[in-house]
């Protein structure tokens, strides 16, 4: 098994932006990486030019020490000689072949029991996919991406096609198959996906595209937690994203200001005069009376509530603290505490839930 993928190319589309990716991917056993971002950020293209299906304008793909794409040495191998298993958004099945011959097509060998076993499929062998659920479809094509023993598997929004009890439901399935041996031998995987939920559960590191280009990569919670600018910040999901100027700093905390408001926040190296304070919404707490001990590692924040969404089990609640603040809080908690628009509350938020990044 090769070390790391290695990608470094560029790809113009016709009417759309250039696509722009550099980035070394581990393919250590199970290591399952997303590539993460917004519709239309280049997350598809990516994935298509790894497997051999577009072509990139210039640039390099090698896997290990061997070479899939080199556009000044005009190597350029083959999809089918990269072994690569590749799973598109709407499964690609074929409607005239059955399960097994969906599973077997491809493959030398017929697809045989014991796989049609391990991805518990053997009763549905003989249907058609006409005559499958979303999450049957899935199962399906997973097993004939891995029929052939691929060395990396690349999956397109695997689960963007189901309904989402089915989307809920077969997110845990796949991240245990991943993490399984389903053939007896491990293979990395690729997945690209928007949803916040199937990044945090399906991925080891992540990869940021936005606008068609790579904008940070790492562990996942360590991106999720840590965005380096206000796109990224934004693009996972981050509900608060303020400029802010910083007033002083002291014993590795800076003081902010944030229109007529002050927060205290970790200090960061990046941190200039003019930064973005970016807070989550579940990093703020609601109280009705405030701290009779606030220190200095806790913001204690005057908030009027402007709007209660209930969303499900949770509610979001938007507050203006002298700039627009949203918390999450449980419905039961909602009823509780009587939370009400244009009720008075104090936000709490601690230092270290406050993310400075660069402004500009």
């Amino acid at each position: 098994m090769a070390s790391n993928l290695t990608v470094d190319v560029r790809k113009q589309h016709a009417g759309g932006p250039e696509i722009s990716a550099a980035l070394s991917l581990p393919l250590d056993t199970h290591s399952v990486t997303v590539l993460f971002g917004p519709s239309g950020a280049g997350k598809t293209t990516v994935l298509r030019l790894i497997a051999g299906l577009d072509t990139p304008d210039c640039g390099a793909i090698r896997c290990g020490d061997e070479v899939w794409y080199d556009g000044a040495r005009g190597i350029r191998l083959p999809p089918q000689n990269r072994r690569v298993g590749y799973l598109a958004q709407d499964y690609a099945l074929f409607p005239h072949l059955t399960v097994r011959g969906n599973v077997a097509y491809g493959v030398r060998s017929r697809a045989s029991p014991d796989l049609l076993a391990r991805f518990d499929l053997t009763d549905l062998a003989d249907r058609y996919p006409r005559q499958l659920s979303g999450g049957q479809m899935q199962r399906v094509a997973l097993a004939r991406a891995l029929a052939a023993h691929p060395r990396l598997l690349l999956l397109d929004e695997p689960l963007s096609a189901l309904d989402a009890p089915t989307r809920l439901r077969m997110r845990a399935g796949l991240r245990q198959l991943l993490a399984s041996d389903p053939l007896g031998s491990p293979v990395p995987a690729i997945i690209v996906t928007h949803a916040r939920t199937e990044a945090l559960a399906l991925g080891d590191s992540i990869a940021i595209m936005i606008d068609g280009k790579l904008r940070q990569a790492g562990a996942v919670e360590s991106v999720f937690n840590c965005p380096a600018d206000a796109d990224v910040a934004a693009a996972v999901g981050v509900e608060t994203i303020c400029p802010a100027r910083v007033l002083s700093r002291s014993a590795g905390l800076v003081t902010l200001e944030i229109g007529h408001a002050r927060l205290v926040a970790v200090d960061t190296e990046e941190a200039s005069e003019e930064v973005f304070a970016c807070i989550r919404a579940e990093s703020v707490t609601i109280e009705r009376n405030a701290s009779d001990n606030p220190t200095s590692a806790r913001n204690h924040l005057p908030a009027r509530i402007v709007s209660v969404i209930p969303e499900g089990p949770l509610a979001r609640v938007d507050l203006d603290c002298g700039f627009r603040l949203t918390a999450i809080v449980t419905r039961q908690s909602e009823g509780e505490m009587h939370l009400h628009e244009g009720e008075r509350v104090t936000a709490v938020v601690k230092a270290t839930s406050i993310r400075i990044v660069p402004r500009g």
